[in-house]
């Protein structure tokens, strides 16, 4: 009975040894085939800056020039007639705004009254070099005069995200 016993042990030793050569073998296989196509980097060092040659200090004048239009591109006038006539049947308006040539932002202008705080007008985009010289109004108004406050806001021409806003008074003579 005990050589059954034994030569079982002795086959699952060889069997245990067998597979543990197999997995061996596979891995060996794996890493072989799987590596064989990597060829090993190379670095190069020692590519410096090479030392100036014909190349000189911009201008004050041109730097002058640069800062300028940096501080060109930040600033914003804002062109609005202080006083608009609205005709109370049409609702069609004299109101004037402009965005000159020189401001760097498309703007939309919101006006609302500032005892509702109503919003009764919204230009739409208006690009730099661009006016309005009459509006209709979204809501009619009674007869008589309306103080208002026309908000601009500032948008990025390439984004299209506001960038800020500024306000100004204005009244509206309804006729």
């Amino acid at each position: 009975m005990e050589t059954k016993q034994e030569n079982k042990s002795k086959k699952r030793i060889l069997w245990l040894l067998l597979l543990l050569l197999v997995a061996i073998g596979g891995i060996i296989t794996y890493r072989y085939f799987t590596h064989k196509d990597e060829v090993p980097v190379s670095i190069v060092s020692g590519d410096f800056l090479p030392d100036g040659k014909d190349a000189q200090k911009i201008s004050e004048e041109e730097m002058a020039k640069y800062a300028q239009a940096a501080v060109d591109a930040s600033n914003f006038n804002m062109v609005i007639a202080s006083e608009a006539t609205v005709n109370e049947k049409t609702a069609m308006s004299e109101l004037f705004i402009q965005n000159p040539p020189k401001n760097a932002y498309p703007v939309n202008v919101e006006v609302r009254l500032d005892d509702g705080k109503d919003l009764i007008y919204t230009s739409g985009a208006i690009n730099p070099g661009e006016e309005i010289k009459q509006a209709k109004l979204e809501k009619k108004l009674t007869k008589g005069v309306h103080k208002a406050t026309a908000t601009f806001s500032l948008y990025d021409p390439e984004t299209k995200e506001k960038q800020g806003q500024v306000a100004s008074g204005l009244t509206l003579m309804v006729n």
